[in-house]
């Protein structure tokens, strides 16, 4: 059996390795991922700064900053999983771009 050039190893095709959950960078590169991290932090920090008061006077403004600050975490957290997973592709570019 010398025709080592008609068998292979193994006649099923190797399928790609795919990353740790699906996680890549390829559409968040350059300055945008610091960007978003940073941003995520930032209103992961206001979330947390609005939960620290115990009490207020006037409490309409505080309760519109818990729900802006809350929104933008839960917003920029769904970003960076959309574009680091592969739910992009599953996707499609059009409707991650109207969403």
């Amino acid at each position: 059996m010398e025709n080592g050039a008609v068998y292979n190893e193994t006649t099923e095709p190797q399928a790609p390795r795919r990353p740790l959950f699906g996680c890549t960078l390829r559409r968040l590169w350059g300055w945008r991922l610091p960007v978003k991290l940073v941003q995520t932090i930032f209103s992961f920090v206001a979330v947390l700064c609005e939960e620290i008061v115990d009490n207020c006077i006037t409490c309409g403004g505080l309760y519109f900053f818990e729900f802006i600050s809350c929104s933008a975490f839960l917003l920029s957290l769904l970003i960076l999983c959309l574009y680091c997973t592969d739910l992009y592709q599953s996707l499609g570019k059009d409707k991650v771009q109207k969403l």
